[in-house]
């Protein structure tokens, strides 16, 4: 059955998934992320710590301590994605109350196709090209630029996605493997020339241990997945039962009819 219901109905259901999923990235990053953040903190302070010495062996005055203490930090992510997730679930649901009017996918399986395509353009394109790195990694002073790089290969996995799924559908008197073949390919194609056309980034000191680096961003990878997949699965299981609550009284209905 198409996705059904009020905008105000669809937004309380993203805002119920987007919290759990949430939570729940924020429990994977508590487990999974942070001892990777702690490994790449105590490599920075030990750099910085050297760095500071002078020929006597004597360091430069006491170090700033954080605003924020590591533990406030963990588990101040559970308030952060919480938050975070709240606003995503109601992004999702108005794009899916709009979406609608141009799918015959039901409910769960639009739910689920946006996840995937949200997931794809905000987070898989964007991290293929600019990686998430952890703390002891990068030049402060470029900050600004490797944020604005971030934001454009966002739009870049935007349009691409959009791109992607505008051939599928004017495709539609195709079969639907060429169809799918043939909106995959114009993705590829948009992601491969943004690729291109954007400029590298790589400020990976060359000590920085190899192994702890891919972990952290094996790490960033699953934190985000869970996001997406979360708020997905999350609004498809309730479209689910709001969609079995009311089909009953719909055929009561018909029936008395």
């Amino acid at each position: 059955m198409p996705l059904i219901g009020s905008l105000k109905t669809l937004l309380l259901r993203g805002l119920l998934a987007g919290l759990i999923a949430g939570l729940l990235a924020a429990t994977v990053g508590y487990f999974v992320g942070e001892p990777k953040v702690d490994a790449a903190i105590a490599i920075e302070e030990a750099n910085t710590a050297e760095h500071a010495k002078e020929p006597a062996g004597h360091t430069h005055g006491d170090e700033e301590e954080p605003l924020v203490s590591r533990s406030g930090q963990k588990f101040g992510q559970f308030l952060a994605l919480g938050l975070a997730g709240v606003a995503l679930g109601a992004i999702f649901a108005s794009v899916a109350y709009f979406a609608r009017r141009y799918t015959s996918l039901s409910g769960p399986k639009l739910a689920l196709g946006l996840a995937l395509a949200g997931w794809t353009a905000i987070v898989g394109v964007p991290f293929f090209k600019y990686p998430a790195n952890p703390p002891a990694v990068g030049d402060p002073d470029t900050i600004n630029q490797r944020t604005w790089l971030w934001v454009a290969a966002v739009l870049l996995g935007l349009v691409a996605v959009g791109i992607g799924l505008y051939v599928h559908k004017l495709l539609a008197a195709q079969l639907g493997t060429f169809r799918l073949i043939a909106g995959v390919a114009a993705f590829v194609l948009i992601v491969v020339l943004g690729y291109i056309l954007l400029p590298g980034v790589n400020e990976v000191q060359d000590d920085f241990p190899a192994v702890l680096l891919w972990q952290f961003r094996a790490a960033s990878l699953g934190e985000t997945a869970t996001l997406w997949a979360c708020l997905g699965l999350g609004f498809a299981a309730l479209t689910e039962f709001a969609t079995r609550d009311s089909t009953p009284v719909r055929e009561t209905a018909a029936t008395a009819g």
